[in-house]
């Protein structure tokens, strides 16, 4: 198992924009099998290859991994897209690499997602409530954006996180 450290805000990997990767890229499997590894040991939900200092497009989702939340199970996919969304409102969410705070942002309710899976074919997904918050969210990280950037106004939508308080991407 590797499960590698994730890197915390301000660490420079983390506002860079990441760069496509092929599915046959000789180490992309590496870098996938990291990162699950480092998120089944985490309270995530959620994981960016920039999160454990890789710049490149890939992301993992499992939002069944919290209690009433199905979503389609563990999704690894690279470089996703957002092709479409809708229903937008303000959210309240937290990440691994920011883990002292949440904030409220506002994201899609819903959004329709494009990437590549591991194995090389085109991934079109429909999703919706936190499992379409986690892909937003997880997308933000390959373009060096993070909750923080979209928080409107700092000191009254950002929170100190207290112990225990729910899953994080």
């Amino acid at each position: 198992m590797a499960v590698c450290p994730i890197l915390l805000y301000p660490d420079p990997i983390l506002k860079s924009t990441s760069k496509p990767i092929r599915h046959d890229d000789p180490g992309a499997t590496t870098i996938i099998q990291a990162m699950l590894d480092t998120l089944q040991a985490s309270p995530g939900v959620a994981l960016a290859a920039p999160q454990i200092g890789h710049p490149v497009q890939i992301i993992a989702i499992d939002v069944s991994r919290t209690q009433g939340e199905r979503g389609h199970g563990l999704v690894v996919l690279l470089n996703p897209r957002i092709v479409d969304g809708g229903n937008r409102r303000i959210i309240r969410e937290g990440c691994l690499s920011v883990p002292d705070y949440t904030g409220n942002v506002l994201r899609y309710g819903h959004v329709v997602v494009e990437g590549i899976a591991p194995e090389g074919q085109t991934v079109t997904l429909i999703t919706s409530g936190l499992e379409a918050l986690a892909f937003q969210h997880e997308i933000d990280h390959l373009a060096g954006v993070l909750f923080l950037d979209r928080i409107e106004t700092l000191s009254t939508d950002l929170f100190r996180r207290m112990k225990g308080n729910g899953p994080q991407s």
